[in-house]
């Protein structure tokens, strides 16, 4: 193959990467994003706001449920007939789930069965994506030049923050473009039929592409029958230590999000579209928080860059109570970007580092399980536990969850041998 051969099929790898955890984050967090606004009033009976939120975040939470079940799934497909088409069956999974949740009725019109059929879609969702990051990421790191895994690894991570800004900025522009009662009416339901768009988008660039050399090398070599029971007969401990190094980001990332959106709209009373305005602006550093990890990574290594970020997010949870509640919508936004560079920090890093506990056979199960576990410890009921912690204690006990986690994260990382990246094979 050419140079210019090369540098085409690797630049497909990484919009493919990109697109995919993209459209991901994007189906992900409009669901989200809903349920801090308009799911409480809609779905569920009208017994109290505060109980109607509660339920609307506990919804939200059923997908990471799902995940680590998606992950087996979809993880014993992915090692055993290769990442390429296992990629295009989560995604059109997850996708379909997504669009089907704009057309559901609500609670006004058809009763228990509005929630019964969103939290199944919901299901849905995490099903499908709990086989999505893993093959996004092992797409990316299996495919990278010696010494640019780390780098090829930011194309997946990326896809966070360009998901982010493409659900919160439709849902901003919806939100000055027509009325509460609109938006509330039929608005809210754009975004999640939009995504038909950017699922076709990813899957006419994923059929584009072959598929790595290490699937190739599976299918040369046999694949284990079972990788889910190989996985945890022989590599349980990398499987435990990667599920703590995930849990920090989840836990940042969605209470700078999710929780902080509707706290922040809610019991702290600023302006729908200011309080998005601020969120869109604060993703960016999230951006710049994983392009500067990725580089840092490639040149010290991914597990001492995780820990840097793990004990800077102890700090941003210490910090939470006095600038979140501070009642000055500037300090909230610089919270904000403190808190999503540091989730940039101990996000970017991940792609190159879960690959690099696990040997090809069981890789894409390994990285799967134990980035999808780790996201319920860290992410998966966040938003409805800080809505507790809020109403009992207030602010500063929402962020000692943060600390909290990014002690977990910092345990599940000393667990990992400083070598292993020296050893890694694909």
């Amino acid at each position: 193959m050419t140079v210019f051969g090369v540098y085409r099929q690797h630049g497909r790898v990484l919009i493919a990467s990109l697109v995919g955890t993209a459209v991901e984050f994007y189906d992900f967090y409009i669901y989200a994003t809903a349920a801090a606004l308009v799911f409480g009033p809609l779905f569920f009976p009208a017994t109290s706001p505060s109980a109607q939120q509660l339920a609307a975040y506990a919804s939200f939470g059923i997908a990471f449920v799902a995940r680590p079940l998606g992950a087996a799934l979809f993880g014993h497909f992915g090692d055993r007939i290769g990442r390429k088409s296992t990629l295009v069956a989560s995604l059109l999974l997850m996708g379909g789930a997504t669009v089907l949740i704009g057309v559901l009725p609500t609670y006004q019109s058809v009763g228990w069965y509005a929630p019964l059929l969103l939290c199944l879609l919901r299901f849905g969702q995490g099903l499908g994506l709990g086989g999505e990051w893993g093959g996004a990421a092992l797409l990316a790191v299996e495919n990278a030049p010696e010494g640019w895994r780390a780098r090829f690894g930011m194309a997946p991570q990326l896809g966070a923050p360009v998901g982010f800004l493409a659900a919160n900025g439709l849902f901003l522009i919806l939100s000055t473009s027509m009325s509460e009662a609109q938006f509330l009416a039929w608005g809210w339901r754009l975004p999640f039929l939009l995504s038909s768009v950017l699922v076709g988008l990813g899957l006419w660039i994923r059929f584009r592409l072959a598929d790595t050399p290490a699937a190739a090398a599976i299918e040369h070599d046999h694949p284990t029958t079972i990788p889910f029971f190989e996985l945890f007969r022989t590599h349980w401990r990398q499987t435990l230590a990667g599920t703590f190094a995930v849990v920090a980001c989840f836990a940042i990332y969605y209470l700078t999000t999710a929780f902080a959106l509707g706290y922040g709209t809610t019991e702290l009373a600023y302006d729908k579209r200011e309080f998005l305005s601020v969120q869109l602006f604060a993703i960016l550093f999230m951006a710049l928080g994983i392009v500067v990890a990725g580089y840092a990574a490639d040149k010290r290594s991914s597990r001492g860059v995780l820990m840097l970020g793990s004990g800077v997010a102890v700090l941003v949870g210490l910090v939470m109570g006095p600038m979140f509640g501070s009642g000055s919508l500037s300090l909230v936004a610089l919270f904000l970007c403190l808190g999503l560079f540091t989730m940039g920090l101990v996000y970017g890093p991940l792609a190159s580092l879960l690959p690099q506990l696990f040997p090809a056979r069981v890789r894409y199960t390994g990285v799967s399980i134990a980035f999808n576990v780790g996201g319920i410890l860290g992410g998966g009921f966040a938003p409805a536990v800080a809505q507790g912690l809020a109403d009992r204690g207030g602010l500063a006990f929402v962020g000692l969850y943060i600390s909290g986690a990014a002690v977990l994260t910092l345990v599940g990382l000393l667990a990992v041998p400083a070598r292993t990246e020296r050893e890694f094979r694909v």
